[in-house]
């Protein structure tokens, strides 16, 4: 891809935590204190226009014309932050992917057993689904339209999930499992939540409530699955 000469503006670092993830509109940027946390948001709201914009026409028709339509921005200043169309696109399922991390994370604070936490994040999961309605969407065309950013998500998810289990097997969780296994029960976890989200959420068209039973469910399986038949 040619590198485009304009001058680029990095992400910003800022101290100031995140409040929380959503598919909230990050605000408009004049309401910033001041010139950092302007600039973040514009950034943002970029990214928030991204994935709007994918998320209802696709990838292949999301415009530099749509997304800073419907950002507020002139065309000039996407170029301040994002060198060209695809690497907006290349940005968009990390930047998501993150927030979604943070927030399976925050679910999961407090919970001092594998089952527990696990029982946090499936629902910190499908928590973020409902804030986030384009994901499956942004998430299922990366790979076809941003493909290294898509092996990259997944890549991370896989790496942190796999270090999840493995912390909980050096506590004596699921003592049936080797630790080479664990990284095949990963991806059985992953995939369970995805097409458990395509059925009970996605299904018709239009985000749902995940039914409470889905979660008893999936978490019997891991109880008597990973740990165990009870006595």
């Amino acid at each position: 891809m040619a590198i485009s000469k304009k001058k680029t503006v990095s992400k910003p670092t800022s101290s100031k935590p995140k409040k929380g993830v959503g598919h909230e509109h990050p605000g408009h940027w004049r309401e910033g204190r001041n010139r950092l946390e302007k600039s973040e948001r514009v950034r943002d709201t970029l990214l928030w226009a991204a994935a709007e914009v994918v998320g209802e026409v696709g990838y292949a028709a999301a415009s530099i014309t749509r997304i800073t339509q419907k950002a507020g921005v002139a065309q000039g200043t996407f170029y301040n932050y994002f060198e060209t169309r695809q690497d907006i696109l290349d940005t968009l399922l990390p930047d998501l992917g993150e927030k979604m991390q943070q927030h399976i994370r925050q679910s999961a604070l407090g919970a001092d057993s594998f089952a527990e936490l696990e029982r946090r994040g499936f629902l910190g999961f499908f928590d973020f689904l409902q804030q986030e309605p384009h994901f499956f969407r942004i998430l299922n065309e990366a790979e076809s339209f941003a493909p290294e950013s898509h092996k990259k998500h997944f890549d991370i998810l896989v790496k942190q999930y796999t270090r999840f289990l493995q912390h909980s097997h050096r506590q004596g969780e699921f003592p049936a499992y080797k630790v080479e296994e664990l990284e095949v029960i990963v991806y059985m976890l992953m995939a369970a939540r995805s097409y458990l989200a395509l059925k009970y959420m996605y299904g018709g068209g239009k985000n749902k409530t995940l039914p409470k039973g889905v979660a008893d469910t999936y978490m019997k399986f891991i109880r008597y699955g990973l740990e165990g038949v009870p006595a």
